[in-house]
């Protein structure tokens, strides 16, 4: 039985992203960073041929292998043994982005157009992928991790804001906007600061509103800005005094 442990850790480590010294974790990374990247050519391509359904099987193939042997050995990556680790594993972001990597094999078992469109757009999910085996993104989501809760309050405080201001608006300007999602738009692009110009307030009080969306855009797009920085710079620090010790 710890045979059969240590066997299934050792598979574990290699389909995760190498460290120092790990020559098979390393060409397995290589192997699927290359998948992802030929796995792409496809899409530069307007209509199917033979070479590019040849890609689609072989790299689909790969991923789905993949898949199966990352869900297998996921007991290790969540840390603790149980069925539901596996459960658990299979709605983490990055095995969702492996499903949908596979997904595009649907198109050879069901060659409808619709289909078509949907697994070339699934397609580009694999760029995701490369994300794993990038330290600066796995510091990036350790930081993400971390303020999770912050930065879904700033979101709450947003959609609050932006469906108050659709609201006033909608009713102070009854002429300008045709229904409340109009407003509901108008408002979204106002916070953002973008403001296209194509739906644009005429009264005094709606112009004013629209001013305070500003300023305030300017305000909330600031405030996650900063949080993130704050703690990504923590994360930098704790990284590195780490390696000093």
């Amino acid at each position: 039985m710890g045979n059969e442990e240590s066997k299934k850790r050792r598979i574990f480590e290699i389909v995760e992203a190498s460290k120092a010294r790990d020559f098979a974790s390393r060409a397995y990374d290589t192997m699927i960073v290359t998948a992802v990247i030929v796995g792409l050519i496809p899409l530069t391509i307007k209509s199917e041929n033979i070479f590019t359904k040849i890609i689609d099987i072989f790299t689909v193939s790969l991923f789905i292998i993949d898949y199966i042997i990352r869900l297998y050995t996921s007991d290790f990556k969540m840390g603790y043994k149980s069925y539901k680790s596996y459960i658990a594993y299979i709605f983490t972001p990055m095995a969702l982005i492996d499903f949908m990597s596979i997904l595009p094999i649907l198109a050879i078992f069901f060659p409808a157009s619709k289909i078509l469109a949907l697994t070339r757009v699934l397609r580009v999910a694999r760029v995701l992928k490369v994300l794993r085996y990038m330290k600066t993104m796995r510091t990036i989501g350790n930081v993400m991790r971390r303020i999770k809760g912050q930065l879904v309050a700033v979101l709450l405080l947003v959609v609050i804001y932006t469906i108050s201001a659709a609201l006033i608006m909608f009713q102070t300007e009854p002429d300008t906007f045709n229904t409340f999602f109009d407003a509901l738009y108008w408002s979204a692009i106002s916070i953002s600061t973008t403001g296209y110009g194509d739906i644009t307030p005429v009264t005094d009080i709606g112009k004013a509103i629209a001013a305070l969306s500003s300023l305030i855009g300017v305000a909330i797009i600031a405030l996650p800005t900063g949080i993130i920085t704050a703690a990504y710079t923590e994360e930098i620090k704790r990284q590195k005094s780490k390696l000093e010790l």
